[in-house]
């Protein structure tokens, strides 16, 4: 039986050398960056471990091996690339001993809510099994003689939809109860809970964070605003789920990225956190936005474009409404966004136009058989 991790709010935490899981996604991508080139007092290493499935590609960390990597930086290298499952125990076990990992920040996660409704078995696989393997492989290694080290930190990265759906008014706290409504937020959910109880019964050094939808650069096109925003410039239709009047508050990466450090940084171990945009639009408000944003930079017609909207029949178990109330990392750890939505909004849609190749590569291979197979191809 492990201790209680101590509270250490007030003290900076000294981390150097991080494990990134699904460090070729999305978010995981956008933070290796941020990491490298913009976090205040970090000058550690990063370990990115991906099993690079279809939503994963380290072309999104373009230059980033070329910088920072052992080919440029020998012996000072501070990133280093790992392909491989975080299922695998006997790999992970050789990770935390090859590198001295002290920090975990868990991104790696299958993150689709169609794709769970399809085939819910992978989402168990990764979200559950996988969570359940790196927080057992960090608590043998960080084991010291009377415990747990404290000085390390496994920070698990979840989502607002464990929560399940909200009325039209209220927001999410880090108090609700959870209530998920498809295989991917009760996988999620599961993950959390394994986070929580490693914390609680064996004194892990475990924070989490519960994110609202997050957009920007790198984001894979089976999500909404890519979608859109190629579906757009294709001249193809925008499909619409139900009326359109889903509601989510949404959040620039780089904003989500600054929070997880904070909480990294500073955030007592055992606690947890939602991070917010504050930022509540209606699908079919954030479409009428992006219809506009992205004819005018493509010198498109956006009557054109909203001819081809087309409402289509609403997924299983669909959530009405979302909203996070961030106020806790605000006021505890003095974080903020800094990015307004029609600012992150055009950023976006300036970093699709301008990475074609991007797009092309990342929608080949596994992501377009799986398209194929489901939605009758595209």
């Amino acid at each position: 039986m492990g201790r209680k991790p101590e509270k250490t709010s007030g003290r900076m935490r000294a981390l150097k050398n991080i494990l990134v899981t699904g460090g070729s996604g999305f978010i995981g991508c956008n933070f290796i960056r941020f990491l490298l080139e913009k976090a205040e007092r970090f000058s550690g290493r990063v370990v990115n471990l991906d099993a690079l499935t279809y939503a994963g590609s380290n072309i999104s960390l373009a230059g980033i091996e070329e910088k920072y990597g052992p080919a440029a930086l020998g012996l000072s290298a501070r990133y280093f690339f790992e392909h491989g499952d975080i299922c695998d125990r006997a790999f992970a076990e050789s990770l935390f001993l090859k590198y001295e990992i002290d920090t975990v920040v868990h991104f790696a996660a299958e993150s689709h809510v169609d794709r769970s409704i399809y085939g819910p078995e992978a989402f168990i696989k990764t979200n559950v099994t996988g969570t359940f393997t790196l927080l057992d492989v960090a608590r043998n290694a960080w084991a010291d003689g009377e415990g747990i080290r404290e000085d390390a930190l496994f920070h698990h990265v979840s989502t607002d939809e464990v929560y399940g759906s909200l009325g039209g008014t209220g927001r999410f706290t880090e108090g609700t109860a959870y209530d998920p409504r498809s295989p991917y937020s009760a996988s999620k959910a599961a993950g959390d809970h394994l986070a929580m109880a490693y914390s609680h019964t064996y004194g892990l050094p475990v924070t989490l964070s519960n994110c609202s939808n997050n957009y920007g650069p790198c984001q894979f096109p089976e999500k909404l605003i890519p979608l859109m925003i190629l579906n757009i410039l294709e001249g193809k239709p925008l499909p619409v789920y139900g009326d359109g009047k889903n509601i989510r508050d949404w959040l620039y990466v780089e904003d989500h990225n600054s929070a997880v450090w904070s909480i990294m940084r500073n955030g007592p171990a055992g606690e947890k956190y939602n991070i917010g945009g504050e930022n509540e639009w209606e699908n079919i408000r954030l479409l009428d936005a992006l219809i506009d944003i992205t004819a005018a930079k493509a010198k498109l017609d956006p009557a054109k474009i909203r001819d081809t909207v087309t409402y289509v029949k609403d997924r299983p178990g669909h959530d009405r409404r979302y909203a996070i109330d961030c106020s806790k990392i605000k006021s505890e750890l003095g974080w903020k966004r800094s990015v307004d939505f029609e600012e992150g909004l055009s950023c976006t849609v300036d970093w699709y136009l301008e990475n074609t190749e991007w797009v092309e590569s990342i929608r080949s291979g596994e992501y377009r058989s799986w398209i194929r197979r489901n939605y009758g191809g595209r």
